[in-house]
């Protein structure tokens, strides 16, 4: 990096529970090898809003938490959840609320077979594996309208699923730009023939952006039969577009073909202003937490792409390289992808490979 001094990055860290703590260590040590290598300055603000948090406050985080975020650059979460706490609790008092709160619509989740790593599936289907999950991440089928009536043998629960004509267009628009990109394919997740509203409209509106980018092949695909293509034929994707909820299943069905949901990153991207977010995918994992197993390969991979988000091509790339390197042999990495290592000795050993006259 060069060109007079760099502007100082405000960065929220939000560690969470379980294995976000750990691997929110990791993260930060990296943070700090690309400082002395690059010339990057940041500013860390680390945030105790977890579960641990809830049993002693009553909240996931404080009142005036999403001002405090809306003072920084990006947002570095590690994982939430602890038994104890209803799931839906620690989501909507934590995650959800900073997702909407910025207007993160997008969350952009890469999935990649890398070199080395074992896979479930046979090895000429998983060669060349490397698309692209866009999510609309800001309503679909999570959306806050419903309610339970009654209780007993006639009690009924009733959820909404909330689709807008702009929030449709508007990840159909970031995903065939990012098609654009790349290979010039997406495939549309849909199940317009039992979903007769929300999804007919998902379809409709896909076709009308389609029809401004001829350069990109489009192909409507519905949910179930893409969920076998992607086990059968994964290597046939370059970038799915799908709803919040499908979005969220078929990036955690790909990140298991690809070799472990521990390597999964995610980015929820607010691209209208405001700050974004980056985190794993994989969840907090009380059973292996404290034994320094956590593969921090997702949270890494997820610093990598906030570093691109704040335009530091240079030391993202150099981070990717160095993950690429700690995948390739057993001893480099963890035992999720067939290895030995440790969560320290994956990341000292990326951070060796960042550290200033490294060959990559």
């Amino acid at each position: 990096m060069s060109g007079g001094p760099a502007p100082v990055i405000r960065l929220a860290l939000i560690p969470g529970d379980g294995i976000g703590v750990e691997v929110m260590e990791s993260a930060k040590e990296v943070l700090r090898a690309v400082e002395k290598a690059y010339g990057a300055e940041f500013a860390t603000t680390e945030l105790d809003w977890s579960c641990e948090r809830y049993h002693r406050e009553g909240d996931m985080m404080p009142p005036d938490g999403l001002e405090v975020l809306s003072r920084h650059d990006a947002i570095l979460l590690g994982a939430v959840g602890w038994p104890g706490v209803p799931d839906h609790v620690s989501l909507w008092g934590l995650l959800i609320p900073i997702r909407r709160a910025f207007g993160q619509y997008v969350n952009l989740r890469p999935m990649r077979v890398f070199e080395g790593v074992p896979t479930p599936v046979r090895p000429e289907l998983a060669a060349g594996v490397d698309f692209l999950v866009v999510r609309e991440n800001s309503e679909g089928e999570y959306s806050e309208v419903g309610g339970r009536i009654g209780r007993g043998p006639s009690e009924l629960a009733l959820q909404e699923s909330i689709f807008s004509r702009t929030g449709v267009e508007r990840i159909t628009e970031y995903a065939m730009k990012q098609a654009e990109g790349r290979r010039g394919r997406v495939h549309s997740a849909t199940k317009s023939n039992g979903i007769i509203h929300t999804m007919t409209l998902w379809d409709e509106v896909v076709d009308e952006v389609a029809s401004r980018h001829p350069g990109v092949t489009v192909q409507r695909e519905h949910i179930d039969a893409m969920a076998a293509r992607m086990v059968m034929r994964p290597s046939d994707f370059d970038v799915v577009v799908a709803s919040n909820l499908f979005g969220d299943i078929l990036s955690d069905l790909a990140a298991a073909v690809c070799g472990s949901i521990g390597i999964a990153p995610s980015a929820n991207l607010a691209p209208d202003g405001g700050p974004s977010m980056f985190e794993p995918v994989h969840g907090s994992a009380p059973d292996i937490s404290g034994k320094g197993l956590a593969n921090p390969v997702g949270m890494l991979w997820s610093v990598a792409m906030m570093l691109d988000h704040l335009r530091l091509s240079e030391p993202a790339a150099a981070l990717m390289a160095a993950l690429e390197a700690s995948l390739r042999e057993p001893h480099t990495r963890t035992a999720d992808l067939g290895g030995t290592a440790s969560t320290r000795e994956v990341t000292d050993f990326v951070i060796a490979l960042l550290a200033p006259g490294t060959s990559r």
